[in-house]
């Protein structure tokens, strides 16, 4: 039972269903202190016989993640460890290089963390970016001194000195994008520069041993050539083949879930997306029946979600699925309620507990899957980094009870968004389940600010069904990573028909994304937000007043809470 949970909650209506598709509704934190390390299937779950890897070593720069990317794009399989992590865990994936991350601190500060001495014994080439260029000089005898002019952003970046592999095929000069605040003052013994800028001299270095840095971010938009520095130094000095691909990874995948399930039983926790529509059609195919879907209304879904759900899912799913009413159950737990991680974490934990109670009337179930992403994982500060700051629990990884019986199995925890849709299209999945905007775990209960009630559920729904209509109207779904209505606690004075109103404050949020670690707020056309706002006010009548955001992320989230 929950912590705090007093009174019995009204029991949840349960009804089975013989097919459909489904996003995994995950919201449980896979902390360390859990299993100690992580998933066999997941981390193992890339191309067997010809495994190779390019261990990211995280030193908590909010880029990190885009190195990891970039180099996938490149179909090479890339992981970020932060620098404490052992070589034992790191020998199985075959790496083949390593690139050292950006990160806040500085290297002669006390503490600061450090490149682990394996990978400079493994003789393996290292690439150093910003604050991983500087943790190698400092370690390999060069100097580092906080700089007189700091650098941020745009610069211009001249090749120059030594000719190297890294910048084969690379323009004379190019724009580069800089964030340093410290600088090189003297190279390590037997390095050489390769490229300069106007303040930076030591812009890009390197020795004959295949170690390099570079005092720029080659794995942003913002340095053009950046994706063609990367490949060189995949390609032409760590000697990849290239083997990351979403049909090895399917192949492989389905024969880990089958070693690591054996005979034992699944249950899927689902709610309509392409997440859990390719959790579920991965392990189905691994395993087939011994996998029970469990679809669970918590009161918070969208207008006709539930409906939509469910038609998908006998059109294209042919699973057992187990349908779960459990809305006043959660609202209850939620009464009162006005902080937002608190929110995140009793929905998590009463989610376990109906999958640990319907797992009972199944019969001996002994793994819950779900669909935790890449970005997830690392947002939550669960990938091991000391260095990166927790922002919030992930409603994807959020609230897991201090006991649980049964064992986790996530197929997908070390996938991009855009690879998981990869490979929901390699598997057959229809677009429109494939192409479906991310909707969090937890519902609109973090889209309304302060406490959830069934009132203002009903305010919100409406409001989002306008926004949502409008948007696929314009044909601008698609474009988009997420559009939404959030309803505020912020209630203002309006009139309607000559008669004063007190009516509350809805926000539109539409933003552009290629893996929500970072975000743009969209350019909306102006008709599109007039039509958006002038339905709000005309057919939600608790609505008197429609604001649109514009902030990106960082310094925002994409969610309000």
């Amino acid at each position: 039972m929950a912590k705090g949970k007093a009174k019995q909650t009204p029991k949840a209506s349960r009804r089975v269903a013989t097919s459909g598709d489904i996003e995994v509704s995950t919201y449980l934190e896979i902390a360390k202190e859990i299993s100690g390390e992580q998933p066999a299937a997941a981390r193992e779950a890339i191309p067997s016989g010809e495994r190779e890897a390019i261990i990211v070593i995280d030193f908590g720069s909010q880029y990190s993640l885009l190195i990891a990317r970039r180099v996938r794009e490149c179909q090479v399989y890339c992981e970020l460890v932060s620098p404490d992590t052992p070589w034992e865990k790191i020998a199985p994936l075959n790496p083949k290089g390593f690139i050292l991350s950006g990160g806040p601190g500085s290297v002669y500060e006390t503490n600061a963390p450090m490149a682990p001495s394996y990978i400079y014994e493994s003789r393996l080439p290292i690439l150093g970016i910003c604050y991983g260029m500087q943790v190698i000089t400092h370690q390999m005898g060069g100097q580092v001194m906080p700089g007189t002019k700091r650098e941020y952003g745009h610069a211009l970046l001249h090749l120059g000195g030594v000719d190297s592999p890294l910048f084969a095929n690379v323009p004379q000069s190019t724009p580069v994008w800089m964030s340093h605040g410290d600088k090189i003052e003297a190279m390590p013994p037997d390095f050489n520069v390769l490229a300069y800028t106007d303040n930076s001299p030591f812009a890009a270095i390197g020795n004959d041993k295949n170690i390099f840095g570079l005092q720029f971010h080659p794995e942003v938009a913002h340095t053009p050539e950046g994706k063609a520095i990367l490949k060189n130094f995949i390609y032409r000095i760590c000697g990849c083949q290239g083997n990351w691909t979403m049909g090895n990874f399917i192949t492989d995948s389905l024969t880990k879930i089958q070693k690591e399930v054996g005979k034992g039983k699944v249950i899927s926790a689902l709610s309509g997306g392409v997440d859990s529509s390719v959790v579920s059609t991965v392990i189905h195919r691994a395993i087939g029946d011994q996998l029970t879907c469990i679809f669970v209304n918590h009161g918070m879904l969208r207008r006709e979600e539930v409906e939509r759900t469910f038609n998908t899912f006998r059109l294209n799913m042919g699973m057992n699925i187990i349908y779960i009413d459990a809305s006043e159950r959660f609202l209850d737990r939620l009464k009162g309620v006005t902080d937002p991680e608190t929110k995140r974490k009793i929905i998590g934990e009463e989610f376990i507990n109906v999958f640990e109670e319907e797992a009972q009337k199944i019969g001996k179930v002994d793994f819950l899957a779900q669909g935790t992403l890449y970005p997830d994982v690392i947002e939550s500060a669960s990938s091991g980094s000391t260095a990166a700051a927790k922002i919030k629990s992930h409603h994807n990884v959020g609230g897991l009870p201090a006991k649980m019986t049964l064992k986790l199995l996530e197929p997908l925890r070390y996938l991009f968004k855009d690879e998981v849709r990869q490979v929901g299209l390699e598997l057959g999945l229809p677009e429109e389940m494939v192409w479906r905007q991310p909707f969090p775990g937890p519902g609109l209960a973090i889209r309304i600010i302060g406490e959830v009630t069934k009132e203002k559920l009903e305010i919100l729904r409406a409001a989002d069904w306008v926004v949502m209509s409008e948007i696929k109207k314009a044909k601008l779904y698609r474009q988009l990573w997420q559009s939404f209505a959030i309803l505020t606690d912020v209630r203002s004075v309006g009139v309607m028909g000559d008669f004063r109103t007190y009516g509350y404050l809805v926000a539109v949020r539409a933003v552009t994304s290629d893996d929500a670690m970072t975000a743009d707020w969209s350019r909306l056309p102006y008709d599109v937000l007039a039509r958006i706002s002038n339905r709000i006010v005309n057919e939600v009548p608790e609505v008197n007043r429609v604001v649109y955001d514009i902030t990106s992320k960082p310094p925002s989230t994409i969610e309000w809470e």
